[in-house]
C-alpha cells in the first residue's frame, strides 16, 4: 500500500497514522516490531534458523532470543526492579557487561523458534502491563538492574524501540540472505 503522498510504501501491519497518544502507542508500536521480527524468524526453514549469514555469527534464533531476553532486561529487571532469573540468559556467560566477560549469543540445542516466539509473546505481554499502568514519566526503580541514576519509563520505551529497529534490519538482510540461499 502507498501512502497519500506517495514516497513511500506502508505497511499494512504498522500502527495506524492516527489512535490513542503515549502509552498505548508505544505498545502498539513495541508488539509491531516484536511481530515483525517473529515473522521474519519463523519464515526461515528450522536449519536456516540456526545458520549464520554474517561475520558476526549470529543467528536468526539467536536474534530472536536476544531481543526477549533485551525486553525483559529493561522493562521487568529495569523499569520494575524485579528479579529476572537469568536476565542475561541470552549469553553464553553469565553476565556479558563483566569487564573481560567475552561471550556471545546463544540458544541451547533443542529450543525452537516457536518456543522462543512465546516467551516473547509472554515478554510482550508483560510489557503492555507495564505500559497500561505506569506513567511514562516514571522513573524505574533502583535495586533491579539500576544501581542508581534509573532511566524514565519513556526512555526505556525510545531505547528498546531503537534497539529492536537496529535489530529489525539486521534479520531483514539475513532473511533476504536466506532466501536468496534456500
Amino acid at each position: 500500500m502507498t501512502t497519500e503522498d506517495k514516497r513511500m510504501a506502508r505497511d499494512d501491519t504498522e500502527p495506524a497514522k492516527s489512535g490513542p497518544a503515549g502509552a498505548a502507542r508505544w505498545a502498539a508500536y513495541l508488539d509491531w516490531v516484536r511481530s515483525e521480527m517473529v515473522g521474519g524468524v519463523l519464515a526461515l526453514p528450522p536449519e536456516r534458523q540456526r545458520a549464520s549469514l554474517v561475520p558476526s555469527g549470529w543467528t536468526p534464533l539467536e536474534l530472536l532470543s536476544h531481543v526477549l531476553h533485551m525486553e525483559q532486561r529493561w522493562f521487568v529487571w529495569g523499569f520494575l526492579g524485579e528479579p529476572v532469573a537469568a536476565p542475561w540468559g541470552d549469553w553464553d556467560v553469565a553476565d556479558p557487561t563483566e569487564p573481560g566477560a567475552g561471550g556471545r549469543w546463544h540458544v541451547p540445542d533443542g529450543v525452537t523458534a516457536e518456543d522462543l516466539a512465546a516467551r516473547l509473546e509472554a515478554v510482550g505481554e508483560r510489557t503492555r502491563a507495564v505500559l497500561a499502568s505506569h506513567p511514562l514519566d516514571a522513573v524505574a526503580r533502583v535495586g533491579g538492574r539500576f544501581d542508581a541514576d534509573p532511566p524514565t519509563l519513556e526512555w526505556i520505551c525510545f531505547h528498546v524501540l531503537a534497539e529492536y529497529a537496529r535489530h529489525a534490519g539486521h534479520l531483514d538482510i539475513v532473511v533476504e540472505q536466506g532466501a536468496a540461499g534456500a
